[in-house]
């Protein structure tokens, strides 16, 4: 048997049937790019990046996380390091990241940006940080080409409550091509296991919108307005990172009478937390529902496991990790109560633990109504499992409990500018599945069909599901 070339044109394509689809079906689609953590000031001004590091390494906590395991010192991580001096301890660090997909996606972004198809190591660093350098001060290297030139149609950010948008407002005022979108993500406004940091960010509100807030109603009208202004700019996603869905019973009563003792800086009991917790997500997924937005809630991560190293770097450095939270009752009864009362509006759900895949397949398949193909969505595989092995078993999971065909597809989840060939990724293991079946007889060899079905998959599904071409 021949040996493969590493990253050619038919890669992760092991037969003839997945290489058809893949290059004839997928290859060339556009990106609707739903949920990513772009920073939209940079679309904003459409920065060029000074150099390799900082547009590859800077804040990619996947990166860091390998070094860290690789035995580089954190001054060549977050440290004061020079960035030529931080590229070269990654560079280091690539040729030991074999069957990590980190060596897959270096060598997919080399090649798709820079066209450089050496691989990465201490002998290439020096020559490959000089090139890619060169190239990214050049004008098709600013950040809105770099989006443009993967053939992206639709950027959803993730925006705090607070955020002015004015990023946003300048993208579309200087009429770039292609939609930068916010998306509301209010978690910092339901964190009442921390008092003290969500007493700041009442306080940020109240500057915010010229509003004293000292009681629960105010609290809420605030963020009301606050998901209208969200609205009247663009944005038709919410998005919710927690550790698990939050569904305890509770009274308007109950929580007037929390938010003071929050108010007050009064410790809460663990109780008290999920019920403010769970009333916040209610009103969140009402108000979702009343604007006809898609939900999306990522589900499972726990974060900041080792204090010592938060404290040194901050959260969201690369301490974060899968967590074994009990998922279904919660789910169940979160989704039923706005399923009674006609308040349950599009969902896409996020699973990190891949022990939960069935569970959540399967519990969004509770709630799909009739109304909408595909109302319910078990979402790409995440953070943790958006690789070769957790993306098949999120397909097969979904395969297996519901309707593959009718999933809105891959999204980054990135804060680089160039983690779009994930989208590529994806598509290829995609394709790479259904060739398989074709050619083992589990699937006929219907080529037109299956091609329909895959191009839904990586493109229509979410050109239709959003419906952001309606957006003006």
């Amino acid at each position: 048997m021949k040996m493969k070339t590493f990253l050619n044109e038919d890669f992760l394509l092991e037969t003839k049937t997945a290489q058809q689809l893949y290059h004839e079906y997928a290859a060339d689609l556009p990106i609707i790019d739903y949920h990513c953590h772009l920073p939209p000031d940079e679309i904003a001004e459409d920065i060029n990046f000074e150099n390799l590091t900082r547009i590859w390494l800077f804040g990619d906590h996947y990166k860091w996380r390998a070094m860290r395991a690789n035995g580089i010192d954190e001054a060549y991580i977050t440290g004061n390091k020079s960035d030529r001096e931080k590229f070269e301890a990654w560079a280091a660090t690539v040729p030991y990241t074999l069957r990590n997909p980190l060596f897959h996606w270096t060598h997919l972004e080399l090649q798709r940006y820079f066209d450089i198809h050496e691989l990465l190591s201490p002998a290439t660093a020096g020559r490959i940080y000089d090139e890619c350098n060169e190239k990214l001060q050049s004008p098709e290297f600013s950040v809105k080409n770099l989006i443009k030139n993967r053939k992206v149609e639709v950027v959803c950010t993730t925006d705090d409550p607070t955020d002015d948008l004015s990023h946003h407002q300048k993208i579309k005022a200087d009429g770039y091509s292609i939609k930068v979108l916010p998306a509301f993500r209010p978690d910092k406004a339901m964190d009442a296991g921390n008092a003290k940091a969500l007493n700041a960010y009442i306080g940020k509100l109240e500057t915010l919108t010229g509003t004293t807030i000292n009681d629960f109603k105010t609290y809420i009208n605030v963020l009301k307005k606050r998901h209208d202004y969200f609205a009247a700019n663009g944005c038709s996603l919410s998005d919710h990172g927690l550790e698990q869905l939050y569904a305890e019973d509770f009274t308007e009563a109950e929580i007037v009478l929390i938010f003071k003792k929050i108010r007050l800086g009064q410790v809460l009991m663990p109780g008290d937390i999920i019920k403010f917790k769970s009333a916040m997500l209610y009103y969140f997924a009402v108000w979702d529902h009343e604007k006809g937005w898609v939900q999306q809630y990522h589900l499972g991560a726990l974060r900041n496991n080792n204090t010592r190293a938060v404290e040194l770097s901050g959260p969201d450095t690369g301490y974060d990790s899968i967590g074994d939270f009990a998922q279904g009752k919660a789910l169940s009864k979160f989704l039923n109560k706005l399923e009674k009362e006609n308040k349950l509006t599009k969902t896409i759900f996020y699973n990190l633990n891949p022990a939960d895949n069935e569970l959540i397949a399967a519990m969004a398949g509770n709630f799909n109504d009739g109304s909408v193909a595909g109302k319910m969505q078990f979402g790409s595989a995440w953070w943790f499992l958006d690789q070769k092995d957790g993306m098949t078993k999120q397909i097969n999971a979904l395969s297996n409990m519901g309707l593959l065909s009718r999933m809105v597809g891959m999204l980054t989840d990135s804060r680089s500018f160039l983690s779009y060939p994930r989208h590529e990724y994806f598509r290829r293991i995609l394709c790479n599945l259904f060739g398989n079946d074709i050619e083992n007889g589990e699937l006929p060899a219907d080529m037109a069909w299956t091609g329909k079905i895959i191009q839904d998959i990586c493109y229509y599904n979410a050109k239709n599901y959003f419906n952001f071409d309606k957006l003006k």
